[in-house]
């Protein structure tokens, strides 16, 4: 009843709740997105999304449509790969920052592993801006890192935005340098903190560095200071700090796959395969962000 390609189109505009961005991402116009959608309202005999000129979201209908349509190209995919005999193999040799580890990407990876028994998936975390250097010297075969917006490398899997965070308890004097738990230079989060603290006008000292997100979130609960973190996925035991302590907007960031050269062997193939994993569960993985 449902074409495959029209739920596809479907999924990604639902997870990036734009068709221009959707149209982006498949590599098509986006009158071939609002066609593939119109299609697919009109096969289901409902609206899926309400849209104008300034936003689109997902109908009570295209909530429900999400699962179904997860389901369908599921059972798709597997029979493809059973009828066609052939299994990925190999070394995968994948990056990710810790904060995409600690929280949303553990289900994606368990369900790949599943899929893909044959498939040697070697993980390595670190700050996204070592994992590109490493990507660049032939060390990975895919990564998920952050990047600035606005920047051209790279598949978006999700856009967020960056807020201040930090202890319930912790209580900021304007008067006084602001205390900062980051990670070390070159780190994305820490560069962007920096850089709207200084345009601003507002001292601040760095109360904690570490390389280690867990300890960094240690600080923070301690108190020592403020981070800058993705609003989607905020730690345990840390808030967003109120508007009235009178910090500035961080504004957004965008987590991006990199693909590494193509090397003999299989990688290319399962590095693809867990690419699409990853951006199909795009919406899961950005949470409530």
């Amino acid at each position: 009843m449902f074409d495959p390609g029209q739920l596809r189109t479907f999924l990604t505009v639902a997870q990036t709740l734009s068709f221009t961005q959707a149209a982006h991402r498949l590599g098509v116009r986006q009158s071939t997105v609002s066609q593939q959608v119109r299609r697919l309202e009109e096969a289901a005999g409902r609206q899926l999304f309400s849209r104008d000129t300034h936003s689109v979201t997902l109908t009570e209908d295209g909530e429900a449509m999400l699962g179904f349509a997860r389901t369908i190209l599921e059972a798709n995919e597997r029979a493809a790969h059973w009828f066609a005999g052939t299994r990925l193999r190999g070394r995968l040799r994948f990056g990710a920052s810790e904060d995409f580890v600690l929280t949303r990407l553990p289900e994606v990876l368990e369900d790949f592993r599943r899929e893909n028994p044959e498939v040697d998936l070697e993980l390595t975390v670190d700050l996204s801006d070592p994992l590109q250097e490493q990507l660049a010297a032939g060390r990975f075969d895919l990564v998920l890192v952050k990047r600035h917006p606005g920047r051209p490398h790279g598949r978006l899997v999700w856009r967020d935005r960056l807020v201040w965070i930090g202890a319930e308890r912790l209580r900021l004097e304007a008067h006084r340098p602001l205390p900062l738990v980051v990670f070390p230079p070159p780190a994305v989060t820490r560069a962007r903190a920096l850089e709207v603290l200084e345009r601003h006008g507002r001292s601040w000292r760095v109360a904690c560095t570490s390389h280690s997100l867990s300890g960094l979130v240690a600080a923070a609960r301690a108190g020592l200071g403020v981070m800058a973190h993705t609003s989607g996925m905020i730690p345990p035991g840390l808030q967003r700090v109120p508007a009235r302590a009178g910090l500035p907007e961080l504004g957004a960031i965008d987590v991006v796959l990199l693909h590494g050269p193509v090397r003999g062997g299989t990688g290319h193939g399962s590095a693809e395969a867990l690419a699409q994993a990853i951006l199909a569960a795009g919406d899961r993985l950005q949470g409530a962000a």
